[in-house]
């Protein structure tokens, strides 16, 4: 299938506008729609927010009779089916669209190429895979939780050049300093869910709020890992300002009513500790599609020996810590370098005086 300079330029426009619902669309993908005839852009439209229409009808209502003719690039698949909006290939096809340029297929089950067979039906033609990948990213997780049953897991550490999270004492603040601080917001601000541990919670009391000027974004669902309903009483993520699930034990009891404001489930147990792969299957089910980590070194480091964290956002601060201060990640200890856990960096940034790395399993 070859596409045109002009189809890209006209996909990539539509990514861009995809990337504006990035803090919004929870828990659907983000996705933008570009309706032009030739070079001219005639409409163009993006999913705003959940439970409102679709990047598709937004495109549409911007073209109005100017979309008969023309092409519609989007990029995902339009929906076939009745959701909490009626589908976007009928208004496509009602809207006398003759052509249809998509980034990536659907793979959620009432779509999976439903969308596309509708189209074509009505004698449309429908070409897809225009740069897939980019679309795939932006909605990498959304991807993840409908092609492998759970979240994307992206665990977030900020270090020392020698590799140390914290004093010997516990204390961390701060590390890294206000720039790197504040790219974290935007990092969890994108996220369905923030997880952490009760150990963290007893430590350091973290609230696990979005804290940006521009209130526009989803609040991320608050999940702790509280095997024993450990988490003291006062605590911020029991304060009830944002959504909190607490995640225990089948056999562990409340003991007062430090935990009225939020909910609280039971989840199996592995080795003593709470199933880490039943946790994220819990959260998928909810919809949670982007898993932002913000834990100690053992709730991370099981992550990555389980082979459930899928990205590493390191924070690199210039400054020594000592061998007494704690360690990034609790691992197993390893007898053969061919049994070292590898990542790959796909991006690298410096943000005031630290650097970010953006790391990916190989």
């Amino acid at each position: 299938m070859t596409f045109s300079a002009l189809d890209t330029a006209h996909v990539a426009h539509a990514l861009r506008l995809a990337e504006r619902g990035l803090y919004t669309t929870q828990p659907n993908p983000r996705v933008g729609c570009v309706i032009a005839h030739g070079e001219q852009v005639v409409g163009q439209g993006w999913h705003e927010r959940a439970g409102q229409p679709h990047a598709e009808v937004f495109a549409l209502r911007d073209a109005g009779e100017r979309a008969r003719g023309a092409t519609a690039y989007v990029t995902l698949e339009p929906c076939a089916h009745y959701g909490r909006t009626p589908p976007c290939a009928d208004a496509l096809i009602a809207a006398g669209v003759a052509r249809v340029v998509i980034a990536a297929e659907d793979p959620f089950p009432k779509v999976a190429g439903r969308g596309i067979e509708k189209l074509r039906a009505a004698g449309i033609d429908v070409e897809s895979g225009l740069l897939r990948d980019a679309a795939r990213e932006i909605n990498i997780g959304f991807f993840s939780r409908i092609e492998r049953g759970r979240p994307w897991v992206r665990v977030k550490l900020a270090m020392s050049l020698d590799g140390r999270t914290a004093l010997a004492n516990g204390e961390s603040k701060w590390i890294t300093g206000e720039a790197a601080r504040a790219d974290v917001q935007r990092w969890r601000a994108r996220s369905s869910a923030i997880l952490t541990g009760s150990g963290t919670v007893l430590a350091d009391n973290p609230r696990l709020t979005v804290r940006l000027e521009d209130q526009s974004f989803t609040p991320p669902l608050r999940v702790v890992l509280d095997r024993q309903l450990r988490t003291p009483a006062g605590s911020h993520v029991l304060d009830g300002q944002t959504p909190t699930l607490l995640l225990h034990a089948a056999d562990a009891k409340p003991v007062d009513q430090r935990f009225d404001n939020v909910e609280r489930m039971s989840v199996a147990e592995q080795d003593g500790a709470l199933d880490l792969r039943a946790v994220l299957a819990l959260l998928a089910e909810r919809g949670c599609s982007e898993l932002h980590v913000e834990a100690g070194p053992t709730l991370c480091g099981a992550l990555f020996a389980a082979g459930l964290a899928d990205e590493l956002l390191l924070y690199v601060a210039p400054l020594l810590l000592g061998d007494a201060a704690r360690p990034l990640l609790h691992l197993p200890a390893l007898t053969d370098m061919a049994d070292r856990w590898s990542l790959r960096c796909i991006d690298q940034r410096q943000l005031g005086p630290d650097w970010r790395l953006q790391l990916r399993a190989s």
